[in-house]
């Protein structure tokens, strides 16, 4: 499993034995940081802990101080390492605001000479550890029974066939420190519910959508800004930028929300093993079929979600299995491989991804058989454009293992709108089933695109 789904197993553990826990996220970074925005952890108040918001330097103290930091309810942190010749010790500086739920604590890294700080609770190999970032992070603390409307969604959208996705908003800190603000920090406003219906609702600890009522023009003309972001993200793949000014300075996280990739493999040979067994490492949903009963048995893929005997004329079925779904075709069978590609390459509308193992001259025959068996060969153009031959990036080495990686990251990037032409790219691939699109100021927003999938890095 991947670490969101780690994460919500424990969640349900902790809850099931009224155990008491903390969820932190990272809700903005600025600089170099290990981890992006919407990176999570959660620690529970018996020990147990998953998940990382750092590369290992924050969590020791992070878990220390997690419960006392949210003994008055939600709570943001910002995490400053600044890098200097004598690294020897790391200062907890804080920062209260009267009648307000929030606490600001600035984690600094200083020179041991200043002594003016108490050293207690200080590690030195344990801070070591991981430095050399030299950025800023901002993290969101919460306490379980707040935190549960969130991971509650997530669950819910993780489980959707129809691949829907929910966008939602975490409103994380007021730069005002207005304690009469109608926006506290960690509420969640889901922006699809106001998209669809123009009712501004917030998703509550029981996971029902809550009307905020008497919400003044200001909050609203907020919401609908951040509604008409998130409504036109998929259009950022040709916009190289995008700047906005407000007058509201608020900062929010805004968050989209999907299911669980879903992986086709039709084939049931050796190969495929390691295919399954790298796909579920990541949480993906993985389902096998082969019209060859002694190769199609949960027997050989015992990770897998699913495995079924299909026969080559059950389009029907293979249509059901491919909506919406990475295909991946591997049957080393030219009779299947003929079979299932026909099939798919007319419907190129239908999955998310088409992949043909083999060398590319043999899928080129494939594809001029089946063109030839058609009233109109040009239904299959859109297919063809689709179709990724030979399936997977080159990626060096050899065998099943290899074949399986390159298969792994031409798949996620494809899904997850990733161009991977250019070299040095600093965009970071995502392949869980929360995805954290931007981190805004709202004050002054200036946001730079890569992809359509790519983290956008405020400036």
């Amino acid at each position: 499993m991947n670490q969101i789904a780690d994460i919500l197993k424990l969640a349900r553990e902790a809850q099931q034995q009224q155990v008491d826990a903390v969820l932190a996220t990272v809700v903005r970074t600025e600089g170099s940081a290990y981890r992006r925005a919407g990176a999570m952890m959660l620690i529970c108040e018996d020990g147990r802990s998953v998940g990382m918001i750092s590369g290992g330097c924050l969590e020791p103290h992070i878990i220390k101080r997690a419960f006392w930091l949210t003994r008055d309810g939600a709570n943001v942190q910002v995490t400053k390492r600044v890098t200097t010749s004598n690294m020897l010790k790391m200062v907890m500086c804080e920062r209260a605001y009267q009648k307000r739920v929030l606490t600001l604590i600035e984690v600094v890294i200083i020179r041991a000479q200043d002594n003016k700080y108490d050293e207690q609770d200080i590690d030195l190999d344990e801070l070591n550890f991981g430095l050399g970032c030299n950025g800023r992070v901002h993290v969101l603390f919460e306490r379980l029974a707040t935190a549960m409307s969130l991971l509650n969604v997530i669950s819910q959208v993780g489980s959707l066939s129809s691949q829907r996705q929910l966008i939602c908003s975490t409103i994380h800190f007021n730069t005002q420190h207005n304690p009469n603000s109608e926006l506290q920090i960690g509420v969640r406003l889901n922006l699809n519910n106001y998209i669809k219906s123009g009712k501004l609702t917030a998703i509550d600890a029981n996971n029902s959508d809550k009307v905020v009522s008497n919400a003044s023009s200001t909050v609203i003309h907020a919401i609908e800004s951040l509604s008409d972001i998130s409504f036109s993200i998929k259009m950022l793949s040709t916009l190289s930028k995008m700047t906005m000014t407000m007058t509201i300075p608020t900062e929010w996280l805004i968050q989209r929300l999907q299911p669980q990739i879903r992986l086709l493999i039709c084939g049931a040979g050796n190969d495929v093993m390691p295919l399954v067994t790298m796909a579920k490492m990541q949480d993906w949903h993985v389902t096998v079929v082969d019209s060859r009963a002694q190769y199609a048995t949960q027997r050989r893929f015992p990770q897998a979600d699913s495995v079924m005997v299909l026969a080559l004329d059950d389009s029907d079925t293979l249509l059901k299995l491919s909506k919406n779904a990475a295909i991946a075709l591997m049957s080393h069978s030219l009779s299947q491989d003929r079979a299932r590609l026909g099939v798919l390459l007319e419907h190129a509308n239908h999955y998310k991804y088409l992949g043909q193992l083999g060398p590319r001259y043999r899928t080129e025959r494939l594809i001029e058989e089946i063109s030839t068996r058609l009233t109109n060969p040009a239904s299959l153009n859109l297919g063809i454009k689709k179709l990724h031959y030979p399936i997977g990036y080159k990626l060096g080495g050899d065998g099943p293992e290899a074949l399986a990686l390159g298969i792994m990251a031409q798949v996620n990037a494809v899904v997850h709108n990733q161009n991977l032409s250019t070299e040095n790219s600093d965009t970071h691939l995502s392949n869980t089933n929360f995805t954290t699109l931007f981190s805004t100021h709202i004050d002054s927003i200036e946001t730079t695109a890569t992809s359509a999938r790519a983290a956008i890095n405020l400036s």
